[in-house]
C-alpha cells in the first residue's frame, strides 16, 4: 500500500498542468526585443487587457539579444505550461535559415497573431539626406563607407537591406544595437545615417519632426504620412518584394495542452477587437488580422517561403 502510495506522489508530481487547473499564478510574456519598441509597444496594451480576461496579471518582460533568439531560446526551455509566453516578431520564422538558430515558429503554437505593418526608409532630421536616392548615389560612390543601424542579422534593417543590395547594388556599413527602438535613435542622433524603421515604431518621432520617412515599402499611400514616397516611385524594381512587412504574436512552446491554448487565445481574442487597443493598432498602422490556430500558422508559413525566396534572390543566403 505504502509502495502504491508512493507511485501516485510521484506521478502527481510528473503531470502536466491542464487547462482546469490554469491559470493558477500569474503568466509571464517575454518580448524579443527592448522597452519601448516596435514590439514591446504592442504587447504591453494587448497584454493589459487580455489579462483582465485570463483573470490573472500577464508579467512583461523585455529579453534583448541575438535578433530575438535569446527570448526564444528562453521560453522555449521553460516548461511547456502556459505560464511563459513568446511575444515576438517575424524573426524566428528564419532563425534556421539565416544560422541563428535552430528553433523557429514550427516550435510554437500561436496563439494569437496580431499583425503586420509597413515599413520605410527613415533618416534624422538633420541629414543632409533628402531623398532614398541620395542615399543609394552616396553608398555607390562609397561602398560600405554610409552607416545602416540594425538590430542584427534576420533583423527587419538587415533582411530590408539585403533587398536594397539586390535592387540597386549599394552596400552598406551595418551597425546592430539591440532592438529597433535603439537602431532608431542612432539615426536621430546621427551616428548612423539611416535604418528601416516599422510606421508604428516612427510615427510619433515622425510627427515630432524628429525622424524623416524617405519613402515607404509599401503598395499603396499610408494614411498617417501623407506625401510620402512609395520606394517604387524611385526604384520600380521593388515591386517584386512588395507587399512585405514584419508582424507580431503571442506564441506557446509545443507541448502546450490544447485547453491551456485555448483559454489563451479566447483571452487575447477577446483583447484584440476592443477599441482603445484597435485606437493603438490604428495609431501605429498595423493591419489587423487577429488569427489563431490553423490560419496564423498558415500565414507564417507563407511568409517564410516568401521571405527566403527574395533574400535568395538578393544574395543574402549564399
Amino acid at each position: 500500500m505504502k509502495k502504491v502510495f508512493a507511485l501516485i506522489l510521484v506521478l502527481s508530481f510528473a503531470l502536466p498542468v491542464f487547462a482546469a487547473d490554469y491559470p493558477a499564478q500569474n503568466v509571464t510574456g517575454v518580448v524579443q526585443w527592448g522597452a519601448g519598441g516596435g514590439t514591446d509597444s504592442l504587447m504591453r496594451p494587448l497584454s493589459a487587457i487580455a489579462e483582465q480576461n485570463l483573470g490573472k496579471s500577464i508579467i512583461i518582460q523585455n529579453m534583448t539579444g541575438a535578433t530575438g533568439s535569446i527570448a526564444t531560446q528562453y521560453v522555449y526551455d521553460a516548461p511547456s505550461d502556459g505560464y511563459t509566453l513568446l511575444m515576438g516578431a517575424e524573426n524566428p520564422a528564419l532563425y534556421d535559415i539565416l544560422e541563428i538558430s535552430e528553433l523557429t515558429y514550427d516550435n510554437f503554437d500561436c496563439v494569437y497573431l496580431i499583425g503586420d505593418e509597413v515599413v520605410g526608409i527613415v533618416v534624422g532630421k538633420d541629414s543632409k539626406y533628402k531623398s532614398f536616392t541620395e542615399i543609394i548615389d552616396a553608398a555607390k560612390a562609397a561602398p560600405w563607407t554610409i552607416k545602416l543601424s540594425t538590430t542584427g542579422t534576420g533583423g527587419l534593417p538587415w533582411e530590408v537591406g539585403a533587398f536594397i543590395t539586390d535592387i540597386t547594388g549599394a552596400m552598406f556599413n551595418q551597425i546592430p544595437y539591440d532592438s529597433d527602438a535603439s537602431a532608431k535613435t542612432a539615426v536621430i542622433n546621427g551616428e548612423c545615417d539611416f535604418t528601416v524603421c516599422k510606421v508604428q515604431s516612427g510615427i510619433e518621432d515622425y510627427k515630432a519632426g524628429e525622424l524623416k520617412f524617405l519613402c515607404l515599402l509599401a503598395t499603396k499611400e499610408v494614411s498617417v504620412m501623407p506625401g510620402v514616397p512609395l520606394v517604387t516611385a524611385e526604384y520600380p524594381d521593388f515591386a517584386k518584394y512588395l507587399p512585405w512587412g514584419p508582424f507580431y504574436g503571442v506564441f506557446v512552446k509545443k507541448g502546450t495542452d490544447a485547453g491551456i491554448i485555448a483559454k489563451l487565445s479566447d483571452a487575447f481574442t477577446k483583447a484584440g477587437p476592443v477599441e482603445s487597443y484597435q485606437k493603438v493598432l490604428a495609431n501605429f498602422n498595423i493591419n489587423f488580422m487577429g488569427l489563431s490556430g490553423e490560419e496564423a500558422a498558415k500565414y507564417i508559413a507563407s511568409w517564410r517561403e516568401n521571405t527566403i525566396n527574395a533574400l535568395k534572390k538578393s544574395g543574402a543566403l549564399d
